[in-house]
């Protein structure tokens, strides 16, 4: 690599300490020599800024006066960072020491990826979170990571394009940023990643899987889980957020007519023969938004 670029690391920390704090630890150790750590606290109950920049007195610590959301704390990293590469990486992750370094070079060699997560491993360290992703269908509103459940055997450790990037470790060129924009905020929590990769993509940029390097991702512990109320409505609200603004025409129409006549069904009766109340509610909660904001994108 003839240069050592400036990595923005940053990470949203919404009550979620002691995550936070673990993947701070596993900072410490990287074996790149050029990043800036940005921490964002998302308005938590208590500010964790005076223990964090005691603890880790090099890392830029920024308080948000209130919940932005997954995208609204980040982008407030984005305005501080002065990297040329930035990192966004999820309060919950583990870092190993060397994993940086083989991410850079690639995106060094390869100036047209504009974005591009390396595999994701869930906290057993062998198990495979995200190995790519298949991009989001516009007729049935539905994605799918490669690798998912699958015993970790370094069957992906190779580069390849994928469809969507994953939101807990995206490796982001700041020349997408400038001509893309900031992460939008309108989501507040789920598909703004997704969304965003798509505007990059409509830019001309490529997205990529890098399997060269690995992170631990312990996923859902600041949402509850995926039964929790919260995340059921922020995920319906979105879906269908996330089709209003990337799909037209026939596509859309029939992505309409699949959602409305397969997805909600679908859902209703699971919920309903679950006996889940709350996950009900939160799943038309996050419809009724988009028919009350229907112009609003």
């Amino acid at each position: 690599m003839k240069r050592t670029p400036l990595i923005s690391l940053i990470t949203v920390n919404f009550n979620t300490l002691k995550d936070t704090v673990e993947f701070l630890e596993s900072v410490r150790h990287l074996s790149y020599p050029h990043i800036e750590t940005i921490v964002v606290d998302n308005f938590s109950k208590e500010s964790p800024g005076p223990m964090l920049t005691k603890k880790f007195p090099n890392i830029i610590f920024i308080q948000s006066s209130k919940n932005l959301g997954f995208a609204g704390g980040n982008n407030l990293g984005i305005q501080a960072a002065k990297g040329d590469y930035l990192f966004f990486l999820n309060s919950d992750t583990i870092v190993s020491p060397d994993f940086l370094q083989p991410l850079i070079e690639f995106m060094e060699s390869n100036q047209k990826v504009g974005m591009a997560s390396p595999k994701v491993l869930f906290a057993d360290n062998k198990t495979i979170q995200y190995a790519g992703a298949v991009a989001i269908n516009p007729y049935t509103g539905r994605g799918k990571r490669v690798g998912l459940g699958e015993e970790d055997k370094r069957q992906y450790d190779t580069c390849y394009p994928t469809g969507l990037g994953h939101g807990a470790a995206l490796l982001v060129r700041r020349e997408v940023i400038i001509q893309v924009g900031l992460m939008p905020e309108i989501f507040f929590l789920y598909y703004e990643e997704h969304d965003w990769c798509e505007q990059a993509k409509r830019k001309g940029f490529e997205m990529y899987y890098l399997g060269i390097a690995s992170i631990i991702h312990k996923e859902g512990m600041s949402t509850g889980g995926d039964e929790s109320p919260l995340k059921i409505y922020y995920m319906s609200r979105n879906r269908l957020l996330f089709h209003r603004r990337n799909s037209k025409g026939f596509p859309f129409l029939i992505g309409l007519l699949f959602f409305s006549l397969i997805a909600v069904p679908k859902t209703t009766a699971k919920y309903l023969l679950g006996g889940k109340v709350q996950q009900i509610k939160a799943f038309y909660r996050g419809i009724g938004w988009n028919l009350v904001n229907w112009r609003l994108l």
